[in-house]
C-alpha cells in the first residue's frame, strides 16, 4: 500500500492528456497554485456538481493566483462532451493508465452493496507555487466544497 501523500510533500509530477487537446503537466503551473481534484466519473451526478461548483467559483480561484484542474481515468472524449455540455472553463486531464490517480494515492479499493473495486477516492489537492501539497481533501463531500478549498487558496 502506498504512503499517503501529506501536507508539505512535494506534489507528484504528472504530464496528462486534457480534454481538447495537448497535455497538461504539473510543471505549466510552476509559480502559480494548482487546485488538482480527482474525480469518479464524467456526467454523474456528484461528480457534475462538484464541477459545476468549481466552475461557478473560477473568478474567485483566478484572481487568489490559483489554477484549476480536474482529474478522472475518463477518457479525453468523454472529457470533451462532459466539458461542453456544462460549459466547463476549466481543464480536464485523463488518467486512463492510472499512474497518477496511484501516485496521489487517490486509485483504492471501494466497496458498493458488499462487492469490492478499484476506483477514484473523490480527492483534492491545493499545490502551492513551488510544488509542495498546502492542503489535501479526502473523501470530499461535494456540497460546500468548492467555497472552502477558495478560502484555502486564498490564505495561501
Amino acid at each position: 500500500m502506498p504512503t499517503l501523500l501529506q501536507s508539505g510533500d512535494p506534489a507528484p509530477d504528472f504530464n496528462l492528456p486534457r480534454d481538447g487537446e495537448g497535455a497538461l503537466s504539473l510543471a505549466d503551473f510552476k509559480g502559480r497554485k494548482l487546485v488538482l481534484y480527482f474525480y469518479p466519473k464524467d456526467d454523474t451526478s456528484g461528480c457534475t456538481a462538484e464541477a459545476i461548483d468549481f466552475n461557478r467559483l473560477a473568478s474567485d480561484f483566478a484572481a487568489a493566483g490559483a489554477a484549476v484542474v480536474g482529474a478522472s481515468p475518463d477518457p479525453v472524449k468523454k472529457h470533451d462532451k462532459f466539458r461542453q455540455k456544462y460549459e466547463l472553463t476549466f481543464p480536464l486531464l485523463a488518467d486512463e493508465a492510472k499512474q497518477t490517480l496511484e501516485a496521489y494515492g487517490v486509485w483504492v479499493e471501494k466497496s458498493m452493496y458488499g462487492r469490492k473495486y478499484m476506483g477514484v477516492e473523490r480527492t483534492t489537492f491545493l499545490i502551492g507555487g513551488d510544488g509542495k501539497i498546502a492542503n489535501i481533501w479526502r473523501k470530499v463531500k461535494v456540497p460546500g466544497h468548492a467555497d472552502e478549498v477558495l478560502a484555502a487558496a486564498k490564505s495561501l
